[in-house]
């Protein structure tokens, strides 16, 4: 490269053709997505064999899945860092349709809910599947859960799989008489490795657990004589199979199997690709179009001999930790699961039966999560949550589903008749009457007792803050005006949003200056604070007691957020965040590699494991001017500390491509090098943590917008449906 052009990005042809880094140019990606997809593939195979047998299909069934949902949906689906395979999700339901169907028809069953999916993808029906109350999602997996754990519990010691919790908790006490120490033993072992395995040094920690207690329990199984193992019965390709079609008379069951399927696989592969967003912030799903991905991976898998395919959250969650960018990383880890299916028949067949039990077991445990029933306790509710891990449980998944969707049709009806009223009385006597909700006639009677409770003669204010105020109700209301107004009483009634007229902090104003109507220089130092604390009591405390109760014993972030101590950068507003969201950390700079920053680094992710780290920096910071002026005391403490900044000055001058994309943008030299820092302190923390997704993020002040660090243009760009050319075009 010529000197003239020492930043150029322009190659010519000739240069194009001999240059070392062609390969790196047109597959920029293809380090990380292969690493990638060697990870997931070793979690894809214990997980398939497991999940084959928990639904009674041939074993080699789940491993045609793992393949045909990683390469057919992986290529066409719309989320592109998104696994597909065999689910635990849907192993109840596919093992009562072996037990009802036979094997050949249920792939049938696979073959036309795929082709529902793909309708449902064309007539772009996506939005409705998402509309299902995720408590009713969390909970029919909670009671799948327990179903396949109560399942292979028996397998474990020694008996027979059963399809129902209820079949399973039976079937115990034989299994404990007849119980086989190796299988326990065995079983044991695999259970033993997954609970530990997070607790070992890191660098171990990169093979995934499911894998290496595979492997300890196949190893230990040499030990045992008589150990029952998985039993293939032939390669991959030849357990290939076409569907059969069903009797006459079941053609019904049939149709409705398919619908079930197609309606369950595509909310569990909806609600995945909404996770792998949350993890990967920027990763954009179009729905009707992973439907139609899916529901081709199931029309293949189905046409083969395969289980029903969906979007599967452990493995696409494992491919965003291992690092994977593109969609690559999915169809590569399927490619090897062929590989190894074909080539290494062998091998698998040396697994024992209770080793996968164990797995298993791990796996249906792991679909009943706390923080699920913590969230649906949080919003109210619980009771829909669990009546739907019951009915799941005890009856079957998809009537289990209709009364969790029943429950929570009934709790919104409830709560859409339901008004709330608080009465108050004030310092002077007189009586503050908040009514909020729906004020039907269905509330009338409440609302009756309430008035009856104040005093003739009492001045009463009105607050309505509802939603719905009916004919009956407001009659009702003004009745008891006008007689209260006769005991020469005065009443007044405000409308929703007419109390805040006059009040502390509105949804309108976001600075005291704004809400007091005062400058600062006229009002005492310890005012504003004081009225702010203030209007807090009066106007948000009751609102927030809820949450803060269930916040008090613990935090469970999902984000840790760097930022700098400026007074206009404000870590909950720019994140639309909440108590209990974001574990935040400011300081001068943003700067990660301070003492302070690094010991609540290693808290956030030893101690509370935030998965992701977010690095923000900020226009017109006056650290990064200050380094840019020349620090005059390096002896001080401030000066002490910008220091630690200047490999970020020193990258800024030797020209990083950060710094060239943002001088384009118009920002100035001071934002630039606050750019570049970001950019290198997201690449320190990489490497430092390489399982923690870090993120890079900007915040304009002058247009109030967040720019996100592009790792592949390695420059900050506007997310969502913001457009940079109205950020910058009016930039001097």
């Amino acid at each position: 490269m010529s000197p003239s052009r020492p930043f150029s990005s322009e190659i010519s042809p000739a240069e194009a053709d001999t240059s070392p880094n062609l390969f790196r140019r047109l597959f920029p990606h293809a380090r990380a997505d292969f690493s990638a997809s060697i990870v997931v593939f070793l979690v894809a195979v214990p997980l398939s064999l497991g999940i084959a047998v928990a639904s009674g299909a041939p074993i080699t069934a789940g491993l045609i899945a793992a393949a045909v949902g990683a390469i057919v949906a992986g290529s066409l689906g719309g989320s592109r860092l998104q696994v597909s395979g065999p689910a635990a999700g849907l192993t109840v339901i596919v093992a009562e349709m072996v037990a009802q169907y036979g094997w050949r028809v249920t792939t049938l069953i696979t073959l036309g809910a795929g082709i529902i999916q793909i309708i449902f993808g064309l007539t772009r029906l996506s939005r409705f599947a998402q509309a299902i109350p995720p408590v009713v999602v969390h909970g029919m997996l909670a009671g799948i859960g327990l179903t396949i754990a109560l399942s292979q519990l028996n397998v474990m010691l020694g008996g027979e799989a059963e399809t129902g919790a209820v079949d399973s908790v039976t079937a115990l006490p034989a299994a404990i008489a007849a119980i086989s120490w190796p299988a326990v033993i065995l079983g044991g072992t695999v259970i033993a490795v997954m609970v530990l395995w997070p607790r070992v040094p890191a660098k171990l920690r990169v093979l995934p657990a499911a894998l290496v207690a595979i492997i300890a329990a196949t190893l230990l199984s040499i030990a045992f004589a008589d150990v029952v193992r998985v039993q293939l019965g032939g390669s991959l390709l030849g357990s290939l199979s076409l569907p059969e079609l069903p009797d006459s008379g079941l053609w019904g069951g049939v149709l409705f199997g398919m619908l079930t399927v197609a309606l369950i696989a595509s909310v569990e592969s909806l609600l995945s690709a909404v996770a792998i967003e949350r993890m990967r912030p920027g990763t954009e799903t179009n729905t009707d179009r992973e439907l139609i991905g899916q529901g081709t991976a199931n029309v293949v898998s189905g046409f083969i001999g395969g289980l029903p395919i969906t979007g599967v959250i452990v493995r696409s969650a494992t491919n965003v930790k291992a690092g994977a960018q593109t969609r690559a990383s999915g169809i590569l880890h399927g490619v090897w699961i062929l590989l190894f299916s074909i080539v290494l028949v062998g091998v698998i067949e040396l697994i024992p039966m209770a080793a996968l039990a164990g797995l298993l077991i791990m796996m249906g445990i792991g679909l009943v999560k706390i923080a699920d029933m913590r969230t649906a306790y949080t919003h109210g509710e619980l009771a829909v949550y669990v009546v739907t891990v019951i009915c799941v449980s005890v009856l079957n998944l998809l009537e289990g589903v209709l009364c969790g969707l029943l429950l929570a049709a009934v709790l919104l009806l409830v709560r859409g008749v339901r008004s709330r009223t608080k009465l108050a009385t004030n310092a002077d006597g007189s009586r503050r009457l908040t009514i909020e909700g729906a004020l039907s006639f269905l509330a009338v009677p409440r609302l009756s007792k309430t008035l009856a409770s104040i005093p003739p003669g009492c001045d009463v204010t009105v607050v309505l803050s509802t939603d719905y105020l009916d004919h009956t109700a407001f009659e009702h209301l003004h009745a008891w005006k006008s007689k209260q107004e006769a005991s020469a009483a005065e009443v007044t009634i405000i409308e929703s949003g007419e109390s805040n007229v006059g009040a502390p902090p509105g949804p309108t104003y976001h600075t005291w200056s704004e809400w007091q109507r005062t400058e600062h220089s006229t009002m005492p130092r310890r005012t504003r604070l004081l009225r702010g604390v203030a209007a807090y009591h009066e106007n948000v405390r009751e609102v927030m007691r809820p949450t803060m109760s269930s916040l008090a014993g613990r935090q469970e972030p999902s984000a840790m957020l760097i930022t700098c101590a400026d007074s206009r950068v404000v870590p909950h507003m720019i994140t639309h965040s909440g108590p209990g969201d974001v574990f935040t950390v400011q300081n001068v700079g943003n700067l990660a590699t301070d003492p302070g920053a690094s010991a609540a680094i290693e808290f956030a992710t030893s101690q509370l494991e935030v998965p992701l780290i977010a690095v923000c920096g900020h226009s017109g910071c006056g650290a990064m001017a200050g380094l840019l002026s020349g620090v005059p005391d390096s002896s001080g403490s401030l000066g002490q500390w910008l220091r630690t900044a200047d490999p970020a000055l020193e990258a800024l001058r030797a020209g990083h491509p950060v710094a060239e994309a943002s001088l384009e943008q118009g920002f100035s030299e001071a934002d630039q090098l606050a750019m570049v820092n970001v950019a290198l302190q997201v690449a320190r923390l990489r490497a430092r943590l390489p399982e923690t997704e870090v993120l890079g993020l900007f915040y304009d002040i002058a247009s109030a917008q967040i720019l996100v660090l592009d790792d592949d243009e390695e420059t900050f760009s506007p997310t969502g449906d913001y457009d940079l050319a109205s950020t910058t075009s009016t930039r001097t």
